[in-house]
């Protein structure tokens, strides 16, 4: 049995059918990444999956729960209780980094945890102990994304992909079972881009289930384990780095990728 999970996951806006019928699973601590060019649908799914669009059909499931199912959602069956809850599966982190401007690096990654506590009764006693273990593994996040020293500084004192790092770290404070980034590198300079990638790539030795919608086509070719090539709102192909990058069977795929190298 797969990881996570998707089966004909559709999503329309009006008369515009951006997914048309996506189905892919993939099993725990690999990395997917999803690649295509621009208005194929790949942020579109990426948000259905962190539940921040419903999709109009399909179904997803983690670990063997259905943790959405379109026609229970259409019934209104589901309690708004177990959407937060299957949402907590899925951490994302956007293109351009969303921290809170008014918050430093370690509120910024302490703040949804700490929120959460608030929705549990606890003693005093646990209260303190909780949060202390938020600030605690919040330190050792900034140290794995390398920025334990920027721990007080804010936003608007970081660079881009510091920035992103901490959304990275963000996003991993929740423990999500599966870390899905939208193209984490479109906002930086081509010099900050490296850094990112980094992160990345180093998350991928812990057991960290990844989606990755990128245009780094390097990246996609060496670190993800299955890759999936979009076009017109279905996956036109999908298969490990080598068979998509070194044997495209597509003619859409080959096309995309030969653009892909005259412009990167």
């Amino acid at each position: 049995m797969k990881f996570f999970e998707v089966h004909n996951i559709t999503k329309s806006f009006g008369k515009n059918e951006v997914l048309k019928g996506i189905d892919f699973s993939l099993e725990k601590g690999k990395v997917l990444s999803i690649i295509g060019s621009s208005g194929s649908g790949k942020t579109t799914l990426l948000r259905c999956l962190n539940f921040l669009e419903t999709p109009d059909t399909g179904t997803m499931r983690i670990n063997g729960e259905t943790i959405f199912d379109a026609q229970a959602w259409k019934e209104k069956t589901v309690k708004e209780a177990e959407i937060r809850q299957h949402r907590l599966h899925f951490g994302l982190v956007f293109q351009s980094f969303n921290l809170f401007p008014q918050y430093n690096v370690l509120e910024n990654i302490t703040l949804a945890p700490k929120l959460r506590l608030k929705e549990k009764k606890l003693s005093k006693e646990e209260l303190a102990n909780q949060t202390q273990a938020i600030n605690e593994k919040a330190k050792a996040l900034l140290e794995k994304v390398d920025l334990t020293a920027k721990a007080l500084s804010y936003p608007c004192e970081l660079s881009g992909g510091q920035q992103q790092r901490v959304a990275i770290a963000r996003a991993l404070a929740l423990s999500p079972d599966v870390l899905c980034f939208d193209e984490p590198t479109s906002a930086l300079d081509p010099e900050l881009t490296g850094e990112v990638l980094r992160v990345i790539r180093d998350l991928k030795s812990s057991d960290c289930t990844m989606i990755v919608v990128t245009h780094e086509m390097e990246f996609a070719k060496n670190v993800s384990d299955e890759v999936i090539f979009m076009a017109n709102g279905v996956i036109e192909e999908q298969g490990t780095p080598t068979d998509i990058f070194e044997n495209p069977k597509s003619k859409l795929t080959q096309a995309f990728l030969n653009k892909s190298l005259e412009v990167f």
